[in-house]
């Protein structure tokens, strides 16, 4: 299956300047701030993760247009590990180790997930590799989503966030909504007949969505018990989780959940979710991509 893009999907040149970010980048909301935080942790290894197994299943694909929006995903998901790879850096210079906790991240996507299946698991590789193409995608569900949220959110923007960190996520949230198909494409492409298909799609969420659940939790907990400038004063809870909800700076956990049941209905079809247009519009307009395309245009005329 493929999807005719009114444009061709491609990554973009950005540019973040993080010396003037704050730890804290949400005003007044450690417990947004890190929540979203966790986002750095787990995108670097994972996004990367996305490329190696779209690379491993470049070979079976049959269609020419899906091919080519699959090149531009992988270009994409690339550049967002790369940028989010720099946060952590940012991180670290203000006293955030993240070391640690990276090190279960990589555990999971190079030995749980890896080429091979772990544990001498039975499984051949053509199925294993069908397997984690249906992970990559039910992922996408949710990144979509959250990249629809951070597009349309007005109440983070009234919260005075750094303006660096807000056009990250955005931009990054845009591509995601951008290509928020390509990877149920490439499964629905590459992942054999029906039923064995869509049965391996619904397995693939009912791992991937706990999964990601028990990470972010994890992650968010990590960061606020390590975060310098607390000292030990907080800890991550639902209660405050939920005061950051009602104030608008995460999304809600209905618009969460609801992602699974329409992602399993047998008719669904990313292109269903968030709005194109408005990705399309913020990707023209982010100070970022901006930034970037200006220095490549003084380069070229110096």
């Amino acid at each position: 299956m493929s999807v005719t893009h009114p444009y061709r999907i491609a990554p973009r040149r950005v540019s973040f300047d993080w010396r003037d970010t704050p730890l804290h980048w949400i005003p007044g909301e450690p417990t947004a701030t890190h929540v979203i935080n966790v986002l750095h942790l787990l995108l670097p290894a994972g996004e990367r993760w996305f490329v190696k197994v779209f690379k491993e299943a470049l070979p079976l694909v049959r269609d020419e247009e899906l091919l080519k929006d699959v090149k531009g995903f992988m270009g994409q998901e690339s550049t967002h590990s790369t940028q989010h790879s720099y946060v952590l850096s940012h991180l670290a210079a203000q006293g955030l180790d993240t070391c640690p906790y990276l090190r279960r991240v990589d555990f999971l996507f190079d030995v749980l997930l890896g080429e091979r299946p772990p544990f001498g698991l039975p499984v051949s590789e053509r199925e294993w590799l069908r397997w984690r193409l249906s992970v990559v995608a039910a992922v996408e569900q949710f990144t979509a989503v959250l990249g629809d949220w951070v597009l349309g959110t007005d109440d983070l923007d009234r919260a005075g966030p750094d303006p660096v960190m807000l056009d990250l996520l955005r931009w990054h949230g845009a591509e995601e909504v951008e290509h928020r198909a390509v990877a149920f494409d490439m499964y629905e492409h590459c992942g054999g007949e029906d039923p064995g298909r869509y049965a391996r799609r619904l397995l693939g969420m009912a791992v991937a969505a706990p999964w990601l659940a028990y990470l972010w939790a994890t992650g968010a907990a990590y960061l606020i018990r390590n975060d310098p400038k607390l000292a030990g004063r907080l800890r991550y809870g639902l209660r405050a989780h939920n005061r950051a909800v009602t104030k608008g700076l995460l999304p809600t956990w209905r618009e969460l959940g609801s992602a699974v049941p329409r992602y399993v209905r047998r008719s669904y079809h990313p292109s269903q979710e968030g709005s194109l247009r408005r990705a399309v519009d913020y990707l023209a307009t982010s100070p970022a991509a901006r930034a970037a395309a200006g220095a490549i245009g003084r380069a070229a005329v110096s």
